[in-house]
């Protein structure tokens, strides 16, 4: 009997799928559509600086988190010590009333974090690659999934699949592929109903550094144009000593009204909305600036436990943060990592 599993997607779940199996007699094999993994854990470098413009840290809510942390390598790993406040929709700025334990990242960006577990198992990770459909085939001598990329080519065939993108972009992948089943509708239209933040991440970086009490922001109303902004240098060996770097993420209307604006425009106007929150003149004025869009930000619900797991008895599967609701890497992963235990059960 053979062991080929397909995971979609290289993000923080699909990651955890490939831990879960890391010890076991199946093959398997990381469909990712960029040239990095992580997904929103994922990090860039300019000028010097790392920042994490998606996820922005670790956050453990319990101890395996910590422990995962330890097993995976404690070197280059920081805690951010300064905490988060809170804001309204007019601006005003108040001491946060939540501690957090911690706050982790790595001094070369969170998108460690997916390099050191993949590190850990024998997956083979097959970047630049999009799943577009699945098809599943029975002829008698097999039976399984065949999965095709964007260009309709087939990509390869494996026993097991678990699909862990975007709710949506999850439910576009069932809708073409061919599978004539009943759940493959009832399946698609579940996921599909997921909804869905969508956020554009601005990073505005200074000369200069910003003397403040706190790490970051958050807009705790949802109702200024600016949701969360963040302080990159406040994790040790992101920024050069005497430099700011912002991480500013937009509103969900925000982001979605100015989708279409370029990096320099989005920049002023994202500096000038900065600069009238932190009541700093200086922050209008960002010697560069880069922005990433996120269509598909964080999930405001979760599918149902019983419809999503429906198709396991054919080998599909589903893993990720609308699974589980939580717009948390932590969370996705340990979805990933439980969704992988559930194969390992059926496959014994």
């Amino acid at each position: 009997m053979t062991n080929a599993l397909a995971v979609v997607g290289a993000g923080a779940a699909g990651c955890g799928v490939a831990y879960a199996l890391r010890d076991t007699a199946f093959d398997v094999t990381i469909f990712e559509k960029s040239r990095g993994v992580g997904g929103r854990a994922t990090t860039r470098r300019r000028n010097g600086c790392y920042y994490d413009h998606g996820a922005n840290y670790l956050k453990p809510t319990d101890d395996r988190t910590g422990t995962l942390l330890s097993t995976l390598g404690t070197d280059g790993l920081v805690d951010i010590e300064a905490p988060v406040w809170t804001y309204d929709k007019r601006g005003q700025i108040r001491r946060g009333d939540r501690e957090e334990a911690h706050k982790w990242s790595y001094q070369t960006g969170l998108t460690q974090f997916a390099k050191r577990v993949l590190r850990q198992t024998d997956a083979t990770v097959e970047k630049g690659v999009e799943i577009a459909r699945l098809e599943w085939t029975d002829d008698g001598d097999w039976a399984g999934w065949r999965l095709f990329d964007g260009a309709d080519t087939a990509v390869g065939r494996f026993d097991r699949v678990v699909l862990t993108p975007p709710a949506p972009q999850t439910a576009g992948i069932l809708r073409r592929s061919q599978w004539i089943d009943s759940r493959r509708r009832e399946l698609t239209e579940a996921i599909d109903a997921v909804p869905y933040r969508t956020i554009r991440s601005v990073m505005l970086h200074y000369p200069f550094k910003l003397d403040l009490p706190y790490y970051a922001l958050v807009n705790v109303d949802r109702d200024h144009p600016i949701g969360w902004l963040s302080r990159e240098e406040c994790k040790p060996g992101h920024v050069p000593d005497g430099e700011s770097l912002l991480v500013v993420q937009m509103s969900p209307e925000w982001s979605e009204e100015h989708a279409d604006l370029s990096t320099a425009r989005a920049g002023r106007r994202v500096a000038q909305l900065a600069s009238t929150l932190l009541d700093d003149s200086r922050v209008a004025d960002p010697d560069w600036v880069d922005t990433q869009g996120w269509r598909y930000a964080l999930p405001d619900a979760r599918v149902d436990d019983a419809t999503v797991r429906s198709a396991e008895d054919e080998g599909l599967y589903f893993a990720g943060d609308w699974v589980v609701g939580e717009g948390r890497v932590h969370a996705a992963f340990w979805n990933g990592v439980a969704v992988g235990e559930r194969v390992t059960v059926a496959h014994e």
